[in-house]
């Protein structure tokens, strides 16, 4: 069983790198992506129940990951909302989980963490009812 995710970051370079690291857990399986909250808020009211977990980066361009949060408020509860950003400040945080971000990760020293969380998800007893 793998835990179906969807990405929501505009810089190719961390997107390609973060799927490839997340399908490495062999418990995760990336559904899609969005460079923007417009075009994720789209896919994520398409496809209310392809997804698990999505990840999302604060500052995209043009937009901003907060409107995805926000857009993730009537998510069913096992579906988790996490935030993936260089800016994970104590006030970043604190406005994220008032958001309803279930976790708030720092790009540059939290990965490790980002991924145990995302592990713990596939392996818990909310995580995926799909193979």
């Amino acid at each position: 069983m793998k835990l179906p995710t969807f990405i929501v970051e505009d810089n190719a370079v961390v997107l390609q790198s973060l799927s490839e690291a997340l399908e490495e857990l062999g418990s995760v399986r990336v559904v899609g992506s969005a460079n923007s909250a417009s075009v994720a808020n789209k896919w994520l009211l398409a496809n209310p129940d392809a997804w698990n977990l999505v990840i999302i980066d604060l500052f995209l361009v043009g937009s901003s990951g907060t409107e995805v949060l926000d857009a993730c408020r009537g998510r069913q509860g096992f579906q988790r909302a996490v935030v993936l950003s260089n800016y994970a400040t104590v006030e970043i945080r604190r406005r994220c989980a008032t958001l309803g971000a279930d976790a708030v990760f720092d790009k540059s020293t939290e990965v490790e963490e980002l991924m145990a969380y995302v592990h713990g998800r596939a392996d818990g007893p909310d995580g995926p009812d799909e193979a």
